[in-house]
């Protein structure tokens, strides 16, 4: 069905959702009276995604038949030549992420029904998340900078009453507002780099920036001798940096646990953290002509994918430990993106997608049946209470860690593969960095894998009531947590564990049937573009045999016995000898101290940045406001005044020959002003 895609069905994509979320969220708050109840605003919701997944299916199909649309649905202005446009680039990249986003949403709406039942916030949230799906699509769908970055701010936004939803507890608040400014300094860079490409390429438009690729690339930013693409693209991906959670500004992502364990599955899945790699795959034409911004991209990964999988060793919280994993993946993406290997990128993102959104829905799960206890100290032996959040789990962590035959095994080999083959600078560091990164992502997950569905039942007791205090509450603070004495967990109602169901499917086989046609055929033809002197793709290329062949070599190479060794050595860890990792915490308290301060980097940040301006601010405001514009400015200039007033008043006697005395000093100043100089030439 080659052809042009019909607009009006592409629209109703993001206004489907859009009206869902103005149902729940003006119908069914507060705001109106709340004249509907909860049926009307999780079924509009429901409806609202549901009508875009399905649309989502038939573009997709159609894409791959060979129909596109690039077209301008709506001018909002022209000024001086620049045009101000709504419209839709729908090719096979977009119609990939528009099934991924709203499949993922559609599950975690079903999935609220089940865990947010008790909520009084109910109708709110299904407005909050609708509309987050609505913001995300218009970001996907974009064909012009304009419309992408309002995706990418309304995204944020919404994120940001999110992560806040349980407004009155205090640590919410502080998340909330910790993403929207960290995520405010990643912006920065990213409308700097819009407003290099639209001054110096005259559009806003995707294509005609294209078009003008190499006339950008022979100019030089103004005042310096570095290359204008360079710096454009840079900052660009500092953009990337704060929404994709990359180091360092990757903090905002741990704490914005806060929220409800939906949207972390929403957030941190398909949705926003990608937001960044999607937009540097779709650049790819830019960013293939600057060596120097792939290798800033590649190294950046790097550290992202190694460091912050450290961390998530060391995590007791639940979700916490699967939002380092988050960012851990991340990094792996963005180092794909660094070796050219956009592509590859963008498979992981979506084979990520899946299994983690399934792990987050998990341990919510998990959370229901510890009556929202999210510590992984008070848990052990939920396999037998829990068995359908167990081998959903199970599948979950598999394809996580790189398993044969799962989806996270093709995604995140040839990642590594791709990185092994580059030879750009910092590739040596990126080589080191994604295949330790394997062993210690096995380690991680299978340590929370473990102690949550195995060994000695540890929930129940009173003496691990001092663990609670320490996880992050997913309810507000007056909520009981924990399971009493005697209590046992429970297998989640039906409405959470099909979603779980549900992902756990592509999970396992969407890897196997997407990589060929992704990685090797023609899906992404003139939609992702490589330059001829970067051969990562060419290289994985000749070494596919198709994804059996792939698999089964994958049981000989260094990944997959670095993964073997990750889950033994939990295991061992965790279930055999637990002695062993609280001895070596008892002697390690600096690297201990290091990793749960998470490299100090909120320190510096409140020190540095945070305490810097407010030094700076009152700093400003004490010689800047009151010194030199209250006291000089304005006080100094009436002081003046009024000197000058007192001193004429003293002439302003009344007498006649104080009048004459004034005149006669006023003509001789006169005549010494206007006389020549007696020497003068």
């Amino acid at each position: 069905m080659a052809g042009q895609l019909n607009p009006h069905l592409l629209l109703a994509v993001p206004l489907a959702p859009l009206a869902g979320s103005a149902i729940a969220g003006l119908l069914g708050t507060k705001f109106f009276g709340n004249l509907v109840g909860r049926t009307v605003s999780h079924s509009a919701t429901i409806l609202g995604v549901l009508i875009a997944f399905v649309i989502s299916c038939l573009t997709l199909s159609a894409v791959m038949d060979g129909a596109s649309y690039n077209g301008t649905l709506y001018q909002w202005m022209n000024v001086a030549g620049l045009k101000l446009e709504v419209g839709f680039l729908v090719d096979s990249l977009t119609a990939m992420m528009m099934c991924v986003v709203t499949f993922v949403s559609l599950m975690v709406h079903i999935y609220t029904i089940g865990y947010m039942k008790d909520d009084d916030g109910y109708n709110r949230f299904f407005s909050y998340i609708s509309l987050f799906t609505f913001a995300m699509l218009m970001l996907v769908m974009s064909n012009n900078l304009l419309q992408l970055f309002f995706g990418w701010e309304a995204v944020g936004l919404v994120s940001y009453l999110l992560i806040g939803f349980w407004y009155t507890k205090p640590t919410a608040i502080y998340a909330n507002m910790k993403a929207f400014l960290v995520n405010r300094v990643g912006d920065f860079g990213f409308i700097l780099g819009i407003g290099l490409l639209v001054a110096y390429a005259g559009s806003m438009n995707y294509a005609e920036i294209f078009a003008k690729k190499e006339q950008l690339l022979a100019l030089t930013l103004p005042g310096t001798d570095w290359l204008l693409l360079t710096v454009a693209c840079i900052c660009l991906f500092i953009g990337a940096m704060g929404k994709s959670a990359q180091f360092p500004l990757h903090v905002w992502l741990p704490d914005s646990m806060e929220g409800p364990t939906p949207i972390s599955a929403l957030i941190h899945a398909a949705t926003m953290v990608t937001a960044g790699i999607f937009m540097v795959a779709r650049m790819s034409p830019l960013f293939e002509l600057s060596d120097t911004a792939l290798s800033f991209i590649m190294i950046i990964g790097s550290i992202t994918a190694l460091f912050m999988g450290f961390l998530g060793i060391i995590q007791n919280d639940i979700k916490r430990v699967v939002a380092y994993s988050t960012l851990s993946q991340l990094g792996y993406m963005t180092v794909a993106l660094g070796a050219s290997a956009y592509s590859v990128a963008v498979f992981h993102l979506m084979t990520h997608a899946f299994f983690k959104a399934l792990l987050f829905l998990a341990a919510g799960s998990v959370i229901i049946g510890m009556h929202h206890d999210q510590d992984i100290r008070n848990m052990g032996g939920l396999r037998k209470y829990m068995p359908i959040t167990w081998i959903t789990s199970l599948l979950g962590s598999l394809a996580l860690i790189g398993t044969p035959l799962f989806s996270g095994f093709y995604s995140k080999d040839s990642i590594i593969e791709a990185v092994l083959a580059t030879n750009l600078p910092g590739a040596g560091f990126a080589q080191f960095a994604v295949l330790a990164g394997v062993f210690v992502t096995a380690f991680y997950s299978f340590r929370m894998y473990f102690l949550v569905f195995h060994g000695e039942e540890r929930f129940g007791k009173e003496h691990h009531n001092d663990h609670h205090a320490d996880a992050h509450d997913d309810h507000a603070d007056d909520h009981h947590h924990g399971l009493a004495p005697g209590q046992k967990p429970h297998e989640s109602p039906m409405v959470v564990w099909l979603p779980l169901v549900l992902l756990a499917i592509p999970s396992v086989i969407v890897g196997f049937i997407a990589i060929e046609p992704m990685l090797f055929g023609s899906f992404f033809n003139g939609v992702i573009l490589v330059g001829e002197n970067h051969h990562a793709m060419e290289e994985l290329r000749h070494a596919f045999h198709g994804p059996m062949a792939m698999a089964i070599h994958g049981l000989t190479t260094l990944p997959f016995w670095l993964a073997v060794a990750g889950v033994a050595t939990s295991y061992f860890f965790y279930m055999v000898k637990p002695v062993i990792p609280a001895t070596i915490k008892k002697h390690s308290g600096a690297v201990y101290a290091l990793l749960d301060n998470k490299y100090y980097l909120d320190k510096f940040n409140e020190v540095f940045f945070a305490r810097g301006a407010r030094i700076l601010g009152e700093g400003f405001w004490n010689v800047g406001d009151k010194g030199l514009i209250d006291g000089l400015v304005v006080n100094g200039s009436a002081k003046l005044v009024a000197w000058m007033s007192k001193g004429a008043r003293l002439f302003q006697t009344g007498y006649i020959y104080h009048y004459a005395f004034v005149m006669i000093l006023g003509v001789l100043g006169f005549l010494v002003y206007f006389m020549p100089f007696p020497f003068a030439k």
